[in-house]
């Protein structure tokens, strides 16, 4: 399913994957005068962040609408999908945060960032990985299901786990120096509603406009006894897959 999204509510709602990033930027370690790929780039803001370096960054985006965010912002930004990547031994590095558990086929993503990198180039990322959001997932089924949309429609990520991931990764041709699957609740400044709204909004565009506001009032509540606290601070049950691998 093509993903859809709202740069500015990304922005709004969603800063904190990118501000949670920070120890991955470090992990990836970027030298100036590097040439260094964002894949899955968003908004821009961690490409810019990269940049401070003195790296030569390209982001790349499926979302036109993510990638005209990021070039207003300064970054280079180009509309690439992910399963489709065009560069041939460019890149020191690839860098990717939070974005490849959105791309369905894996080994085409590989495969490309293997073509992307220089021989011995590191490959450096965190998504979502085995577990991840469980009770969000669970709760969507639970209520869109009960408005007539299928479980395929609505189970629009790939969550790995770090043995199968690694397998994935040595399978295409990296040499995977480490790899951890590590569960990180995640406070939500901005509420449920807002996450959902952010980072669901395709699957809710599958349901009639009047019937929107309805079901996320009711993935709200069932979800409340579980991630809102007496308080009502939110949090999300977000578990990561992060792992360093070089080329071959």
């Amino acid at each position: 399913m093509q993903q859809t999204w709202d740069a500015s509510l990304y922005a709004g709602n969603g800063r904190f994957v990118a501000l949670l990033a920070e120890s991955l930027v470090e992990t990836l370690d970027p030298q100036p005068g590097e040439r260094i790929l964002d894949l899955g780039c968003g908004d821009g803001f961690l490409t810019r962040r990269i940049a401070e370096s003195g790296a030569i960054v390209v982001g790349v985006d499926s979302s036109p609408q993510m990638v005209a965010a990021a070039k207003e912002q300064g970054a280079d930004a180009r509309c690439v999908n992910a399963e489709s990547l065009p560069f041939e031994r460019e890149f020191d590095a690839v860098f990717s945060n939070a974005a490849l558990h959105w791309m369905s086929d894996q080994d085409a993503v590989l495969q490309g960032v293997r073509r992307a990198l220089k021989p011995g180039g590191r490959f450096v990322a965190e998504c979502g990985g085995q577990g991840n959001i469980a009770a969000i997932r669970v709760a969507l089924l639970a209520v869109l299901t009960a408005h007539g949309i299928s479980a395929e429609r609505i189970e629009n990520n790939r969550f790995f786990g770090a043995v199968e991931y690694r397998a994935r990764l040595e399978s295409q041709g990296f040499l995977v120096e480490e790899i951890t699957l590590t569960p990180r609740p995640t406070p939500l400044a901005s509420g449920m509603g807002a996450w959902l709204e952010t980072f669901r909004r395709s699957v809710l565009e599958l349901l009639p406009q009047e019937e929107r506001a309805d079901a996320i009032e009711q993935i709200v509540s069932l979800l409340k006894p579980a991630l809102c606290d007496r308080e009502g601070h939110w949090t999300a049950d977000y578990v990561r897959l992060r792992f360093e691998a070089r080329r071959r």
